[in-house]
């Protein structure tokens, strides 16, 4: 029996467990701890950000930081649609209303023009958002720089859900970096991981150290405990803190190996009619976290759907493409800025095995399997038409 190839597993490497060994043998189990302080310290280092705080998680992080910004129930935030739904739940913990934008077809990210507009047309009425959130998706960057420049117009913060594109960069820095708060993922599925965990960063140690305060259940400096505000239980373990110490220090080996995925996939598949693959910003360099594609119907011969059922027969796992969130049950009645880009990414975009510890062998396989799509589906569509 064949082994199943799955989408993005992790990767560990030599070092994660003399880490949480020697977080067992000094008995710092709790969330707090050395390897968290460290951990902390090396991101920064790693990343450019001034100042950090790990947390549980980074929908976590996310949470802390619409809540560092003020936002309460009846705001606005305007927010990327094409992305996973924990990007907008942490709105929705707050009471406050997304609303959601549509992306370019550059970066597959946030449209800049659409937020110019956007943010003019509240502007006019007195209706600013509270925040904005914008995702870099699947490992790239959106057009930042265009995206602050509206934002700082306005005077609405930004906030950089990087969860999904540690390693990539813009214009040389690292995405995350450079509106008022970013955060990361350690996802069990990311780059690298800490089995479950995130991180918030900030240039402004105020607020940083706010979101350690809020993260750690909100007590307040006395002998006894006692709290004035209302806190979570988001502190990053040290255990945890140790595994993540191990896999940044392999980030850009990790970036090399799913950028050389797709690579051989796009020198494979890049040719075939009616596929498309995600584009490289020319601002920036894409870490492919995950390898994205798009199926034409009419020119390959079978849809996004046919090409995923069948290589989920031959235990391959792919993903469609994020459904967007203006089109989640959950979200029907938000509002929605935009036309129909990530509809239609959704609609034909397909994601392939993409982690950094797949084999040549792997690679083949799945190759293969889409290949053998193609050409099955071209004998029938040239038998029809014969």
């Amino acid at each position: 029996m064949t082994k199943p190839i799955l989408l993005s597993i992790p990767h560990m490497g030599d070092r994660e467990l003399k880490l949480i060994k020697e977080a067992f043998d000094t008995n710092w189990i709790a969330p707090v701890g050395p390897h968290i302080n460290a951990f902390e310290e090396e991101f920064c280092q790693v990343t450019g950000a001034g100042y950090a705080a790990a947390v549980s998680s980074g929908t976590a992080a996310l949470h802390l930081a619409l809540r560092l910004l003020g936002v309460e129930s009846g705001d606005e935030v305007f927010c990327s649609t094409l992305t996973f739904i924990a990007t907008a739940n942490p709105i929705a913990y707050l009471g406050a209303k997304p609303v959601f934008i549509d992306s370019d077809r550059t970066s597959w990210n946030m449209n800049p023009d659409l937020l110019q507009e956007a943010l003019e047309n509240r502007a006019r009425f007195g209706r600013l958002p509270k925040a904005v959130v914008l995702v870099h998706l699947y490992g790239q960057s959106a057009d930042i720089d265009p995206i602050l420049k509206a934002c700082n117009q306005y005077d609405v913060p930004l906030i950089e859900d990087a969860a999904e594109a540690l390693g990539a960069t813009y214009k040389e820095r690292s995405p995350g970096t450079f509106g008022r708060i970013g955060i990361y993922s350690f996802n069990g599925n990311k780059i690298i991981t800490t089995s479950g965990g995130g991180m918030l960063v900030s240039d402004d140690p105020q607020l940083v150290a706010k979101a350690r305060f809020l993260a750690t259940q909100a007590r307040d400096l006395s002998p006894h405990y006692q709290h004035s505000e209302i806190g979570y239980n988001y502190r990053l373990s040290n255990v945890l803190a140790g595994i993540g110490r191990g896999q940044l220090h392999l980030l850009s080996e990790r970036v090399a190996a799913r950028r050389r995925n797709f690579k051989i996939y796009q020198q494979v598949l890049g040719n075939l009619p009616g596929i498309e693959f995600m584009p490289e910003a020319i601002f920036g360099r894409a870490t492919r976290w995950l390898t994205c594609l798009t199926i034409d119907p009419a020119t390959f011969g079978a849809d996004r759907e046919q090409v995923r059922i069948a290589l989920a027969a031959q235990q391959i796992e792919t993903r469609p493409v994020w459904k967007p969130l203006h089109l989640q049950p959950v979200f029907a009645e938000c509002e929605y800025i935009g036309d129909t880009v990530a509809k239609d990414l959704f609609t034909h975009g397909l994601c392939l095995p993409s982690g950094s510890n797949l084999t040549d062998e792997d690679l083949e396989q799945v190759i293969n399997e889409i290949l053998a799509v193609h050409h099955n589906s071209s004998k029938t569509h040239t038998y029809m038409f014969l």
